[in-house]
């Protein structure tokens, strides 16, 4: 398969990889339908019910953040976020069914409504009904629900991916912002805060796009453009974020034993236990949705397992074994300092072959240390020694040269205490008679691959001891 049919097919992969909305665009008005359901609605709603309601008030929960829409061109005096927060949040506490919502938000349109009430019940009184009924009193509230949106950050994450080939080519683009809530409860009868609790919610964006642009004959331009951009509705992801709070704040309010639900504490452990797992995890993937992990240890000893690759004097050269033994130790966060040896073979398609040792010392840079897949460069200088006996052509016996070596790799962390990495090296004696042969412009260098287990350990301090003797402070007996 030629170079332009591959980028052809990368193209209109990028195209169809999300034909869902391709294919469904908008060619006609559409009628008015009911609001969409968040991706947390269902769970909101099928939540167990609670033991009893819990009266509510919500004043306001508001916009908080000041942030206005982000426009390429120009400058807009739109919000980010929408300003009818309230109205969702009152909307997630009557779909739990955990809560009783109260009108506090348009307050005084209630209190003017039940005066022109009173007023047109007293006056009726007066002129024909003197039995009529008072007024019922308001509901008052057992809780404030208090907090609001915090924050709007844009661009937290860009990217893209592109190719074009003899004007045939597509590309992808994505975006992805972040809105985040607080939410509180409040006790009307002390002002104690009873629970907060802290939810966010990343909203993404997405374009993808492919073109043609080429001759197909002499004066025949033949242009062909199509793809889409498919954006999260802010409004959504607004929505959902506040039915999350909604919930963890009533697995809060469990686990601390502010209510409970109809089943009893069977359930409520059961209900705490998932929301603490999942809170756990949560926690471990930090901002951008990759999983936190935190390797204390210091030390670490390896073993690899691999192959290397000649390229000298005598052409190319086989795939040969190699085995190596090693040991790091962590300088910095983002750095350390090992030391390997072991040995390896050599040889090439012809009539070269021989066993080497080598010893390295590196200086190794982590570029995610927090990462379970952490990627890593490091460089150095070592030694190799040859153990050919002369028939195979390489360095003299327990002849030895320095050398200098850069690699990379990527390291997956198992446990904390376990990990494997995948690497490779190029390696660059200070000699050109690795093969045993100096001819030309440059020394013989090679290639190392491999494949290596690590085990992470902190050496034990030693526990210090006094000859001081104890003092007896009291009666004995």
């Amino acid at each position: 398969m030629n170079l332009k049919r591959v980028v052809t097919h990368i193209a209109c992969g990028l195209l169809f990889a999300s034909c869902g909305a391709y294919f469904n665009q908008p060619v006609v008005n559409e009628q008015a339908r009911i609001g969409e359901t968040s991706g947390f609605s269902t769970k909101l709603v099928e939540f167990p019910e609670p033991a009893e309601p819990i009266v509510a008030g919500v004043y306001n929960f508001k916009d908080q953040t000041g942030q206005y829409k982000n426009v390429e061109n120009g400058s807009t005096f739109s919000t980010a976020v929408s300003q009818g927060a309230t109205t969702m949040l009152i909307k997630a506490l009557e779909d739990s069914k955990w809560f009783t919502p109260i009108e506090r938000e348009n307050l005084g349109n209630l209190l003017n409504e039940r005066n022109i009430i009173r007023s047109t019940r007293d006056e009726y009184r007066k002129n024909s009904n003197p039995n009529q009924p008072n007024l019922p009193p308001l509901l008052y509230a057992g809780v404030l629900l208090e907090g609001g949106i915090i924050s709007y950050d844009s661009n937290i994450i860009t990217g893209g991916l592109g190719a074009r080939y003899f004007g045939v080519g597509g590309s992808t683009q994505y975006r992805q912002d972040r809105i985040t809530v607080y939410l509180r409860a409040v006790s009307t009868s002390s002002g104690k805060i009873l629970k907060t609790v802290y939810i966010s919610k990343t909203i993404l964006s997405q374009a993808i796009d492919a073109s043609l642009f080429r001759y197909v004959n002499f004066q025949r331009l033949l242009e062909v453009e199509t793809g889409y951009t498919k954006n999260e509705p802010v409004q959504l992801a607004m929505k959902e974020a506040i039915e999350k709070a909604v919930h963890a704040l009533i697995i809060e309010g469990i686990k601390d034993r502010l209510w409970s639900t109809k089943s009893g504490n069977d359930l409520n452990d059961k209900l705490v236990q998932e929301y603490l797992e999942e809170k756990k995890q949560e926690e471990s993937t930090r901002l951008y949705e990759r999983e936190f992990f935190d390797q204390t240890f210091k030390n670490a000893m390896s073993i690899d397992l691999g192959g290397a690759l000649y390229k000298g004097d005598y052409g190319a050269g086989n795939f040969a074994p190699l085995i190596r033994l090693g040991y790091n130790t962590s300088l910095t966060d983002f750095m350390s300092l090992g030391l390997k040896g072991g040995l390896f073979k050599l040889e090439s398609e012809s009539s070269f072959e021989d066993t080497f040792g080598h010893l390295d010392l590196n200086l190794e840079f982590n570029l995610l240390k927090n990462d379970r897949f952490a990627p890593f460069v490091y460089a150095g200088g070592g030694i190799i020694i040859g153990f050919g006996d002369g028939a195979n052509l390489g360095l003299d016996e327990e002849q030895t040269d320095g050398k200098f070596q850069y690699g990379f790799g990527i390291n997956y962390n198992v446990s904390p205490k376990i990990s494997l990495r995948l690497w490779g090296e190029h390696n660059i004696p200070f000699t050109d008679l690795i093969d045993g042969v100096e001819s030309g412009k440059y020394t013989d260098f090679y290639y190392n691959f491999g494949l290596g287990l690590q085990y992470h350990f902190n050496f034990s301090s030693k526990s210090k001891t006094t000859d001081k003797p104890l003092e007896n402070n009291g009666d004995e007996n």
